[in-house]
């Protein structure tokens, strides 16, 4: 093989290599080879193939367009393959670093919030929401218009109330067909349309589930009433005297006896609310089965959650014992309400866990889809037995609830006072499993409003301190503009509990929803009918007004939902009491290797006071309010030994330190998952 032969262009323009003759005859490589020193052609002459070619290769350095077998020559030489071969392990061990790093950050890193503990939970009351149809009952189209209304609070975790078929005797609670839509609230269609359309928009739909009970309409209990082989024992049933049916002095949620007499049957059926509302027997298998096959059903639509309703009531002891007087002089005769008798046969039974960690598997199973997680949560109010309520969570090994409803901030109005305030948050905090994650209601469909159990002054600070503590908010629909209770006459009351004592009813703060201030507050703009009379300030509290004024109480819980959001120590870091008196109830939120903290200062108490915080080093003496629920205090600076709230104020305090309270005061501290955030690369991981 011979190299000779190259154009001109190559030699001259190229490689301009003296040792080839151009094509066109010019001077040989001999000649040339003469104008280069002898020690120079020696030391680049090369041979070919490894072999004695019949020429020599005299090519000085390498040229644009050489034949492989020269580039190879070339790339054996120690002077490419060296730094070819540094770069090589180089980009290995730049890969295998990365992938440690990666591991490293994975293994890390805390688990991410899911979408239950990012966002509030919004109840809506189906029938006081919005009414789309002018039947003076709101539907699921009314939620559907509404939509926005969410997205403009910034939640998107909405639970909905029952809409189940039902003859409406405890307003939906008393289901006749669990996979039916009642025609009061709209179809299958509308509710397949909001489910569609609220995942559009990113939100959530939580649906109540009440397994406890039935409807006496419903189909099992026409069937276990004439006493059909399948469905005899799908109820609970006892033998008694049709003249005076009380097995025993077990009592009903709404007052008298649990026991009714079937005609029909011949026996005494357990109903621990109404008497339409009879008790499913949980102890048969079949009634166990209906209910997954029903959680199923909904799971298959869609939705991301259930509400376990009244979860304390599905199981009762076997042997129908009375149950024990509070006053054990009372006359029997006289036990007429729930609060005369210590409900040690008919609550918390030995079972109840096992039927909750059956339905949470179910969710599970459904959860594994990402971002599709079945969110479940127990509706269970122990009062001073906080730790059955705790037993919800489940335990390290077996999960349960995400977390059972927190509802001891509703007994805030029995007190209104900082020392109250904190009573009520430890009662949680303190009895909380390690690592849970905890939850705070302060109104829904059977209490009072805050607006009207505490006093209208005191709104603001309440939502202050529902979405600044630790843990998941449950707001009910109309708490974001300070709704009041409604007065309602007796030829006005539709609640059962109300037909049966006046004072019982909960009327009063179902009352419809407050848009705007057109007729019927636009929850009706059709025709002026509405199932319950709208509360006359609707004109100055609804929706509408409230957008447009800074210091609303809309205005205002919109910017804390979103400061609660966008802030880290806001909604996972340590949560520490910082100072608690008559009035003030204070707390700071931090989080490990962040420059940054909040101070959250809550009047309580009916005066204006001055706290004075400069025993607390870790605040720097001057302290800036983010946001006060006097908006005109907004901005302002204010020394820690001095920081003065009139009477249902509340401050939200940012400051810059990197120095932590938590450390030096564990016992004012809790955290759900410790993590700390790393500046230098914007992550948290656990610490």
């Amino acid at each position: 093989m011979s190299y000779r032969k190259r154009s001109s262009l190559e030699l001259g323009e190229c490689t301009r290599n003296p040792g080839f003759q151009d094509a066109d005859g010019g001077e040989s490589v001999a000649e040339n080879a003469s104008e280069v020193p002898a020690e120079k052609q020696e030391s680049t002459s090369v041979k070919l193939d490894g072999g004695l070619p019949e020429e020599e290769y005299t090519q000085i350095k390498p040229y644009a367009g050489m034949p492989k077998e020269v580039l190879l020559l070339y790339s054996s030489q120690a002077r490419y393959r060296v730094p070819r071969e540094i770069l090589f392990w180089l980009t290995v061990a730049c890969m295998l670093a990365l992938v440690a790093l990666t591991i490293a950050v994975i293994a890390l890193s805390p688990g991410c919030l899911s979408w239950w503990q990012a966002s509030p939970v919004y109840q809506v009351y189906p029938r006081s929401f919005k009414d789309s149809d002018g039947d003076g009952v709101g539907d699921l189209k009314g939620i559907l218009e509404q939509l926005d209304h969410f997205q403009y609070l910034n939640i998107k975790s909405i639970w909905i109330s029952p809409f189940y078929r039902s003859p409406m005797k405890d307003f939906g609670y008393d289901v006749e067909d669990f996979c039916d839509i009642d025609p009061l609230f709209g179809t299958m269609k509308d509710f397949d349309d909001l489910l569609a359309e609220m995942h559009n928009k990113g939100l959530k739909l939580i649906m109540d589930f009440i397994p406890n009970h039935t409807s006496d309409r419903h189909r099992w209990f026409n069937l276990s009433r004439t006493r059909d082989p399948h469905y005899t024992d799908y109820y609970v049933w006892t033998d008694c005297n049709a003249s005076f049916p009380k097995p025993n002095n077990w009592v009903s949620i709404f007052g008298n006896s649990s026991w009714t007499y079937d005609e029909v049957r011949g026996q005494c059926y357990l109903h621990q609310f109404l008497k339409e509302q009879p008790d499913l027997n949980f102890r048969n298998p079949n009634v166990r089965q209906e209910m997954i096959d029903i959680i199923h059903f909904w799971l298959e639509k869609g939705v991301d959650g259930f509400r376990m309703d009244a979860v304390k009531h599905i199981l009762e002891a076997v042997h129908l014992r009375d149950e024990p007087q509070v006053d054990p002089n009372m006359p029997p005769e006289l036990v007429t309400t729930e609060w005369d008798l210590y409900h040690d046969y008919t609550t918390s039974q030995l079972g109840l866990h096992d039927l909750l960690r059956e339905w949470r598997d179910e969710l599970d199973t459904y959860s594994r889809e990402p971002g599709r997680y079945r969110f479940m949560v127990s509706e269970s109010y122990d009062y001073h037995e906080v730790e059955k309520t705790m037993m919800y969570y489940g335990t390290p090994q077996i999960r349960e609830s995400d977390f059972p409803f927190n509802f001891y901030l509703l007994d805030l109005p029995q007190n209104t006072s900082g020392l109250w305030a904190q009573h009520l948050v430890e009662l949680w905090m303190a009895n909380m499993p390690r690592g849970k994650w905890p939850n705070w209601v302060v109104g829904n469909h059977d209490r009072p409003r805050i607006a009207s159990s505490t006093g209208p002054n005191y709104v603001r600070v309440i939502n202050m301190l529902l979405l600044t503590l630790p843990g998941t908010p449950t707001t009910y629909y109309g708490e974001e503009i300070g709704m009041e209770n409604i007065n309602i006459t007796a030829s006005q009351v539709q609640d059962p509990a109300g037909r049966y004592n006046t004072s019982l009813s909960r009327d009063p703060q179902r009352s419809p929803m407050q848009w705007n201030d057109d007729m019927n507050a636009g929850f009706n703009n059709k025709n002026n009918k509405t199932w319950l009379p709208v509360h006359p300030d609707y004109s100055t509290v609804n929706v509408e007004v409230q957008k447009k004024e800074e210091g609303s109480v809309l205005s205002q819980y919109r910017f804390l939902n979103t400061l609660r959001e966008s802030e880290l120590p806001l909604h996972r870091g340590w949560f520490c009491y910082a100072h608690v008196d008559s009035n003030i109830l204070s707390y700071i939120r931090e989080m490990d290797g962040l420059d940054r903290a909040f101070l959250i200062v809550l009047n309580f108490g009916n005066k204006t006071v001055t706290t004075d915080l400069s025993s607390i080093h870790e605040l720097p003496d001057q302290l800036e309010v983010v946001m006060s629920t006097n908006h005109v205090n907004n901005g302002k600076v204010m020394q820690k030994s001095r920081i003065l709230t009139e009477e249902g104020e509340g401050l939200v305090i940012q400051y810059s330190t990197y120095t932590r309270f938590h450390p030096n005061h564990a016992e004012k501290c809790y955290i759900s998952e410790k993590a700390c955030y790393l500046n230098v690369m914007d992550i948290l991981y656990k610490c």
